[in-house]
């Protein structure tokens, strides 16, 4: 006589796979009103209730996508912390040597036939970026800075580290009254703003985002300051003219590394041998894609490079790296921030979309600060100088003393 198992035996059994495919990690699994199953060596820290079987078989076809899908869809829910929770998966996660030939390949031809061109560029950024201003307006601080910020201090506010940000990008670049910026992906405005109104040079900002530029069109004409800024909305495959200092801020994990010595190209020609510029981005200790459903849901196009990666862009023109610094904990704490504003928005932002949308940017937002927090993503500045460029700083300490009216500090290599 054949033994078939019983419904509760089967969803165990599944639970149970999963639960091993992801490390273990203490974290209790069940299924609304049948099975469950929780780790033996630790004290659960949460549960994933999954509500009934289709939600679990969805989430073990397509690990990443399902668990995403499902928690967005309601179809499965979180009891206790969702960043605690996504801490513990993440500590859990199998490490790099796990990822093996197949993922490589699979992220290979997502990368050559889903290339970032102008037109899919236009698609990718509408996607994110245009969801309305006051969608963002909720969450983010006053400015409107969708980047990590720069804690000097950790009591420091949203709004106090964001400005701080700004600041010791224009340190590290050493901005002088009159020259001339570049700047690739401004987002609402806020940085190409600051230069203008605070370090005296004059900016071209580049973006795709009509929401965006809209937005920062009108805050310089608030502001006084539309004959400094031109806020372009075009791609900056399109830039045009020469500038002293190249700018790209959060632009870089949107490029794709097939396009980086496109990009490359771009900064030589903006900046010829004699300029300087900063790329501050999304990057990785190793390669290796995106989540699947951050790409599919919330990010299309994106991809966070390692520093060997995008030394790609900068390496064809022989431009010399001056500095690297990793910021990953301060995008962490950014990322706190904006949770908790976006949570206490929740209300509001429901009604303007709907509870699955809600449920899928919580759960964005909560996985990326747990990525930071435990060193999944990195957040990476680099200062670069052209060839002949002689503003090379003699030391950092530009970066973090109060700058008195002594002129620049530059190592001048004729002098």
């Amino acid at each position: 006589m054949l033994l078939v198992p019983r419904s509760s035996s089967i969803d165990r059994w599944l639970l149970q796979r999963i639960l091993s495919a992801t490390g273990n990690p203490p974290i209790r699994l069940a299924i609304k009103g049948g099975a469950s199953i929780s780790p033996t060596n630790a004290q659960p820290v949460g549960t994933l209730l999954f509500q009934d079987r289709v939600a679990l078989l969805r989430t073990i076809l397509q690990p990443e996508i399902g668990f995403g899908d499902e928690y967005a869809d309601g179809k499965m829910a979180v009891e206790g912390d969702l960043v605690t929770l996504l801490e513990a998966a993440y500590n859990s996660w199998p490490g790099p040597a796990a990822w093996g030939w197949l993922t490589r390949f699979k992220s290979s031809w997502v990368e050559r036939f889903k290339a970032n061109s102008p037109r899919r560029s236009r698609t990718n950024v509408h996607h994110h970026y245009d969801l309305t201003t006051d969608f963002y307006k909720r969450w983010l601080d006053r400015q409107l800075l969708y980047t990590c910020a720069y804690f000097p201090t950790p009591t420091a506010t949203l709004e106090e580290a964001q400005t701080a940000k700004m600041d010791h990008v224009c340190r590290k670049l050493q901005l002088q009254p009159g020259e001339t910026v570049a700047e690739a992906g401004c987002g609402w405005g806020a940085l190409a703003l600051h230069m203008a109104k605070h370090y005296g040079v004059r900016v071209k900002a580049f973006n795709l985002s009509h929401e965006q530029i809209v937005h920062a069109r009108q805050q310089a004409r608030q502001q006084g300051l539309d004959d400094k800024v031109e806020f372009i909305e075009d791609d900056y495959r399109n830039m045009s003219g020469r500038f002293d200092v190249f700018a790209s801020i959060g632009m870089l994990e949107h490029v794709g590394i097939r396009k980086y010595t496109e990009l490359g190209r771009v900064i030589h020609r903006t900046l010829g041998k004699s300029g300087r510029g900063i790329l501050h981005f999304i990057g990785r200790n190793f390669s290796a894609p995106l989540s699947p459903w951050i790409t599919k849901r919330i990010f299309p196009g994106a991809y966070a490079p390692t520093l060997r990666e995008a030394m790609t862009v900068l390496e064809p023109w022989d431009f010399s790296v001056c500095d690297v610094e990793n910021l990953r904990l301060h995008y962490a704490k950014t990322l706190g921030h904006w949770l908790e504003r976006f949570d206490r928005s929740a209300p509001q932002i429901s009604s303007m979309f709907d509870g699955s949308f809600v449920r899928a940017w919580r759960l964005y937002l909560a996985g990326s600060l747990v990525a930071f927090r435990v060193g999944t993503l990195q957040l990476f500045q680099i200062v670069f100088v052209g060839p002949e460029s002689t503003h090379i700083p003699w030391t950092r300490a530009h970066l973090y003393e109060v700058q008195q009216q002594q002129g620049p500090t530059w190592m001048h290599a004729m002098s």
